[in-house]
Formats: structure tokens, C-alpha cells, sequence
């Protein structure tokens, strides 16, 4: 009988973490999810119990707490993919962007929690079991890691190049355990998080004059976590349509 896999997926209760978890549910995995919000009732996911936690990944003390609460889940199974995909970007009035002059420093920390130190503390607190499953992580970076962008703000997008940078180093470090590191950088994907004058991005700046969806998306990450994509590792990989041509 074929082995059951097993992912976690992190900031899957909408947008592309949900696109995700519910891409491996299709695929016959195993999915443990962990969100802020609950996931919306229609998920295979939504009852709780073995299947999900709810946890403020802006927060460090929850997310210390993260391993030792998920690790019940898994039963003693393999993880066969991390998924860090929780990422917060708070904006300014308006949904104007957020500089760094002026932004609080207590924004700024809640958005390393969430978008850098909660994948260092999983991807390090679960290496015993990826190397198990000679599974893979891949982390959720972004175009703004690498470019001034016209409304991320800069703790988000240092936060990201922070995570890109990580990223390599884990690869290198993990690559022992025979454990795949990997990130991909998404542009413009329609999510219900879009800025307002994003339009104006698709018309000016994106080669191919659409939005990237989340199933686009979902589809690089499944890529990166099967065998197909067995010798890579280390990698940053832009979604975004052209944009940083």
C-alpha cells in the first residue's frame, strides 16, 4: 500500500496557503494546517481536531510553542513538506505603504515573527522529520524582497529578503539530512489581499498583463515538493509574470 504523505502548511485559511493545502488534500496527502482565522467550513480540514491548529504566528511566543503543539498531529508519522507560507503586510492609511522612517517597531517585530522567525523555528524544529521523509520546505518570499515596491512596505519586504537569504543557508545546512530547501517569490497573484492600484502594476509593469493565480502558484509548489524537482535545492523562483524582467 502506498505511504500516506504528510505536509504542514502554514497561513492556510485563504489566498495561497489555502490553494495549497487543499492542491495536497487532492493529491491524497495528509494536511496539517496552522492559521490565525479558522479554516472556511467547506474545507475537508475545517472540523479541527487532528488536522489543524490556530496559532498568531506574529507572536513569539506562540510561535515557540508551534513545534510542540503540532508534533502531536503527526503521530510520529514523517513530514514529507513544510510549507511556510503565513505572511502578514500591514499597510498605512488608505492602504498607503509603510516606510522605514516612520513605521512602529512593533510592526516591524510582528512581521519578522511571522514572515522570517516562524519558518526558521519550524523548518529547524522539524528537521528530524523531514529528514525522515527526504521531504522538502519551501518558504514564501516575495518580488519585494528584491525590489522597491510600489505598496509593500519596507519591514515586509526586508523580512522576505531576510527569508531568501535563510533560505540558502538552510538549504546548505539541511542538504546532510537529505532535506530540500527552496522559496518562490510570487508578484501580483489575485488573492483577496490585493492593494488597491494594483491595475495599474498589471498594465505597466507585468510582461504578461494579467494577475497570477493561486492554482499557478499551488502548481510550482507541488513541483518543488516531489520528486521531479529532486536536485534542486537553494533556489529562489519568481511567480510574477514577467515583473522583474
Amino acid at each position: 500500500m502506498p505511504e500516506t504523505k504528510t505536509a504542514v502548511v502554514t497561513g492556510a485559511s485563504r489566498g495561497i496557503g489555502h490553494a495549497v493545502a487543499q492542491r495536497f488534500r487532492d493529491q491524497g496527502w495528509r494536511v496539517i494546517t496552522v492559521s490565525r482565522q479558522p479554516p472556511p467550513d467547506r474545507c475537508p480540514w475545517s472540523d479541527g481536531g487532528n488536522t489543524h491548529i490556530s496559532l498568531d504566528l506574529s507572536d513569539l511566543k506562540q510561535i515557540m510553542h508551534t513545534v510542540e503543539q503540532l508534533r502531536p498531529l503527526l503521530s510520529g508519522a514523517k513530514l514529507h513538506a513544510l510549507i511556510n507560507n503565513a505572511g502578514i503586510s500591514p499597510k498605512g492609511p488608505g492602504g498607503s505603504r509603510i516606510n522605514s522612517l516612520t513605521t512602529d517597531i512593533d510592526v516591524w517585530q510582528s512581521m519578522y515573527n511571522t514572515n522570517f522567525y516562524a519558518p526558521l523555528v519550524l523548518t529547524r524544529g522539524f528537521a528530524q522529520e523531514l529528514s525522515n521523509a527526504r521531504g522538502a520546505v519551501v518558504n514564501l518570499c516575495s518580488i519585494a524582497g528584491h525590489r522597491v515596491h510600489p505598496f509593500a512596505g519596507s519591514a515586509y519586504a526586508t523580512s522576505k529578503s531576510a527569508l531568501g537569504a535563510l533560505t540558502r543557508e538552510m538549504a546548505n545546512d539541511m542538504a546532510p539530512l537529505g532535506v530540500r530547501v527552496n522559496a518562490i517569490a510570487p508578484g501580483e497573484i489575485d488573492t483577496d489581499i490585493l492593494s488597491p492600484g494594483t491595475s495599474r502594476i498589471v498594465e505597466n509593469d507585468i510582461p504578461m498583463r494579467r494577475l497570477g493565480t493561486v492554482h499557478e502558484v499551488a502548481d510550482l509548489i507541488e513541483f518543488l515538493c516531489s520528486d521531479k524537482a529532486s536536485y534542486i535545492t537553494g533556489a529562489e523562483i519568481p511567480i510574477d509574470g514577467g515583473q522583474t524582467v
